[in-house]
C-alpha cells in the first residue's frame, strides 16, 4: 500500500492502520519511495495524485479503486457495498475530492495536485465537515479489540454517532445558521436527534409539555428497567437467549422510548424544539411509516439528507431506496457482527428485506391489498368497511416484516457474546 509521504492527513492514516494492514499481509511505503516510482513509472506529476495498491501479481490499483481492494481484506461487507451499481462511481467522486483538497486551508487550496487536476479551492471546513466520520469508527475499529465485546459494541455506535453529530451540526452552520453557543453545545453534546435545523432554531416555539407527557416517559424508564433488572435475571435460568432478548427490549424502553423522550421533553421545556426519537412505532400501518416517521427518527434523517435525496437525483427512486437500506444494514452489520465475531451479514439481509418490503408497499398489489382505498362516492359504504380491514392488514404485515426477522438483525451470537456479558456486566444478571 503506496501513500503520500508529504500529505499529513495521509501519513496519519497510514500509521493509524499499518498494523491492521500488516497482519493482513500487506507492507506500507511512501509513493516517494524509489521501489515505488521504479515500479509504478508514472510520470512525476501523477505520482502523487492518489494512493496505490499494488497486488502481488503485479496488479495495480488506485484511488478509490485501492480502498476498495483493502476493504475485502480489512472489511469484507465493504467490498460487497463497493460492488453495488452505481457505489463506485460515487465512491471515485468522493475520492477525487479528498485528494484534490487534503491540503486546503481556509483561504483556498494550496496543494500542487489540486492544482494539477485543476481542483477548485475549497474551504478546509468542507473536507474537515466529513473527517470524523471518517476517523471514528475505523479508529473506533482497530482499538477496541483491547476491550470486551459489548464494550466494543458502544465504541463503535459512539464512533458512529459522534461522526455523524458533526456532519450534521456542520451542515447546518454552513447553510448560515444562526443560534446562541449555549444551544450549539446542547445540540453536541446533550441531544441525540440529528436534525440540526430543528434544535438550532430560535424561530420555532415548542408547547411547554404536559404532566402527562412526563409521567409517560417516567412510566417507559421504569418499564425498561423493570425488564432488565428483574425480568432477564428471572428468564435467565429458563432460556440464555430469551434472557439476553429480554434484556435488549428493556434497554430500548428504558433508553430509546424513556430517557431520550424525557431529554426532549426537558429542552421543550426551556423554550428547544427537540422532538422524541420513537414516535410510538406500534401503532405505524406500514413498513414505510415504520421506518420513516417513528422508528430511530434521527437515524432517519440521517440517511434522507446525507443519502436518499443525493442518490434520488442520479438514479431511479426504487434503487435509491434499496441502497439506503442496504447501507443501513452494513452499519448495523459493523456495529453488531464485528463484536460479535459472528452473523455477518444479517443485519445487512435483515435491512435489504425492509426495504423489500416497502417498495411492495408501492406497488400497485401492495396499495391495493395493505392500504386504505379511495372509493367511488357511490361505493362508500364499502370502502368504510374496507378501511379498517386494510388498516389492519397493513398493521399486520409492517409487525411480520419487523418483527418477524428480528433474529436476523440480533443473531444468536451477538445476544450470547456482547448482550449477555454486557447484563452480566452491569448486575442485570
Amino acid at each position: 500500500m503506496c501513500y503520500d509521504a508529504e500529505c499529513g492527513i495521509c501519513v496519519r492514516w497510514a500509521e493509524r492502520f499499518r498494523g491492521l494492514l500488516e497482519r493482513r499481509g500487506f507492507i506500507l511505503l511512501p509513493l516517494q519511495s524509489a521501489m515505488v516510482r521504479d515500479t509504478l513509472r508514472v510520470p512525476e506529476d501523477e505520482l502523487l495524485a492518489e494512493m496505490r495498491v499494488i497486488t502481488s501479481n503485479g496488479r495495480v490499483f488506485g484511488g478509490a479503486d485501492a480502498l476498495v481492494y483493502l476493504s475485502n481484506a480489512v472489511y469484507k461487507p465493504l467490498f460487497w457495498l463497493a460492488h453495488f451499481p452505481g457505489v463506485k462511481p460515487l465512491l471515485r467522486r468522493g475520492y477525487r475530492f479528498i485528494a484534490r483538497n487534503r491540503a486546503c486551508g481556509a483561504v483556498g487550496c494550496k496543494n500542487p495536485v489540486g492544482e494539477r487536476t485543476g481542483g477548485t479551492p475549497v474551504p478546509l471546513r468542507n473536507v474537515a465537515d466529513w473527517l470524523p466520520l471518517l476517523l471514528l469508527p475505523p479508529t473506533a475499529a482497530a482499538i477496541g479489540t483491547k476491550f470486551p465485546a459489548w464494550i466494543y459494541m458502544w465504541l463503535l455506535a459512539f464512533a458512529l454517532f459522534a461522526g455523524c453529530k458533526w456532519l450534521c451540526f456542520r451542515r447546518e452552520l454552513a447553510k448560515g445558521a444562526v443560534t446562541s453557543r449555549a444551544r450549539k453545545i446542547g445540540f453536541l453534546f446533550g441531544w441525540v436527534g440529528m436534525d440540526a435545523a430543528t434544535f438550532l432554531s430560535s424561530k420555532t416555539k415548542p408547547a411547554i409539555p404536559r404532566a402527562s407527557e412526563w409521567i409517560f416517559a417516567a412510566v417507559k424508564i421504569f418499564a425498561g428497567a423493570l425488564l432488565l433488572w428483574v425480568g432477564a435475571r428471572l428468564v435467565l435460568p429458563i432460556n440464555p437467549t430469551l434472557a439476553g432478548w429480554t434484556g435488549m427490549v428493556g434497554i430500548i424502553l428504558l433508553l430509546h422510548f424513556g430517557f431520550f423522550h424525557l431529554l426532549a421533553l426537558a429542552w421543550r421545556a426551556v423554550g428547544v424544539p427537540a422532538t422524541p426519537l420513537m414516535r410510538a412505532p406500534l401503532l405505524s400501518r406500514s413498513v414505510g411509516e415504520f421506518w420513516g416517521n417513528r422508528w430511530n427518527t434521527a437515524f432517519h434523517d440521517l440517511t434522507t439528507t446525507f443519502l436518499f435525496h443525493p442518490l434520488r437525483r442520479v438514479m431511479d427512486t426504487r434503487i435509491a431506496v434499496l441502497l439506503v437500506f442496504l447501507v443501513s444494514g452494513l452499519i448495523h452489520d459493523f456495529v453488531i457482527s464485528i463484536p460479535a465475531r459472528a452473523g455477518y451479514g444479517l443485519p445487512t439481509l435483515y435491512f435489504l428485506l425492509q426495504g423489500a418490503a416497502v417498495l411492495f408497499e408501492h406497488t400497485k398489489i401492495g396499495r391495493r391489498l395493505l392500504t386504505d382505498p379511495v372509493a367511488p362516492l357511490n361505493a362508500a359504504r364499502t370502502a368504510r368497511r374496507a378501511i379498517p380491514t386494510r388498516r389492519i392488514r397493513g398493521w399486520l404485515f409492517m409487525f411480520l416484516v419487523t418483527a418477524g426477522p428480528a433474529f436476523w438483525l440480533f443473531p444468536p451470537p451477538f445476544v450470547h457474546h456482547v448482550i449477555l456479558p454486557m447484563l452480566h456486566a452491569i448486575g442485570a444478571t
